[in-house]
């Protein structure tokens, strides 16, 4: 009786246990990482690096998740506020990518649609970076495209309502800016991500870019314009000064003084050395004609006098004669 009971009792006991077993919740699946993902890549001319998977954080890897949202496949839908990406697939599930996003200040969220697609893009700076950071005046036309230029090996163009408002989702070669807020807007991938990313997405999907808190935009939010850069201003006119002339140096000379005595003498001298000249005769009355005044002889000319100092002379009283023509 008493082995009755006991095995009794056993049974009841592990059928409680099977219950409680059963009433558990079933743990989700971990999340189904690509296997070599992040492998070297030969893309043509380039042969692309592998990425070091022990140093891209878990939650950035490439992977398959559970995603529940009412997009169609193949819809991207980007959350900036996590830095993930996600590619809707059939059944409920998502290919998740890590992605690098806009630094504060360029943040947006909205709709748009992928407007084309290009390997080895070109990359041209608009002209509000080129004012920010001077030293891109040089690729202002445009840097060819290679692994090494900012947009990387692919780059996917978005476009809202026919717009291109300059948002892309690229490749990077700083692959570890993955995670963080590091761009002017767009949305960055490993080199890897973005290849797989651009083999499966289609030219013209949806592109669903969230809110700061995870809903879906109603509306395009933009960041604010950058402000304009202020022109610099004409310098002012400078007045005219009128130039200092300065004045001319004047040196006085003290002529010696003439002794009083001797100053009539040198009168006396230079009136005698003045020539002479002999008045005509007086015209004849006008009932006679006049002789012609007689021609002077041409003169030996006399050495010319010195100079000598100013002298006053009285003028002769004026006489009714004219001068010889």
């Amino acid at each position: 009786m008493k082995i009755k009971t006991l095995l009794t009792a056993t049974a009841l006991v592990a059928l409680l246990a099977g219950c409680e077993d059963m009433l558990e919740p079933a743990s989700p699946p971990g999340p189904q990482y690509i296997e070599n993902a992040y492998v070297a890549v030969d893309d043509g001319k380039y042969d692309l690096p592998a990425v070091p998977v022990e140093q891209i954080p878990p939650q950035f890897r490439r992977q398959v998740v559970d995603y529940e949202t009412a997009e169609v496949p193949g819809t991207i839908v980007i959350n900036p506020a996590q830095k993930l990406l996600y590619l809707v697939q059939p059944d409920g599930k998502a290919i998740r990518y890590g992605i690098s996003v806009g630094r504060e200040g360029f943040d947006w969220a909205g709709t748009a649609i992928v407007s084309r697609k290009a390997a080895y893009p070109t990359w041209t700076p608009p002209p509000e970076m080129i004012d920010r950071q001077p030293s891109l005046e040089r690729w202002r036309d445009g840097q060819p495209g290679s692994p090494s230029n900012p947009l990387g090996v692919r780059a996917i163009y978005l476009t809202t309502n026919g717009v291109d408002h300059g948002y892309r989702i690229h490749g990077t070669p700083e692959w570890r800016s993955i995670g963080h807020n590091a761009s002017s807007g767009c949305f960055r991938m490993i080199h890897q991500d973005v290849i797989d990313l651009y083999n499966r997405v289609q030219s013209g999907a949806k592109v669903v870019v969230l809110n700061p808190d995870g809903t879906v935009p109603t509306r395009l939010r933009l960041p604010p314009p950058a402000p304009k850069k202020a022109k610099p201003a004409a310098p002012a006119p400078v007045a005219a000064t009128p130039e200092t002339v300065a004045p001319a140096e004047v040196t006085e000379t003290t002529l010696p003084e003439a002794d009083a005595e001797t100053q009539p003498e040198e009168a006396e001298s230079a009136a005698e050395s003045t020539p002479k000249v002999d008045a005509p005769e007086a015209a004849a009355p006008e009932s006679e004609p006049a002789p012609e005044a007689p021609t002077p002889e041409a003169e030996e000319p006399e050495p010319a006098a010195p100079v000598l100092p100013p002298v006053t002379l009285t003028p002769a009283a004026p006489t009714t004669e004219t001068a010889p023509e």
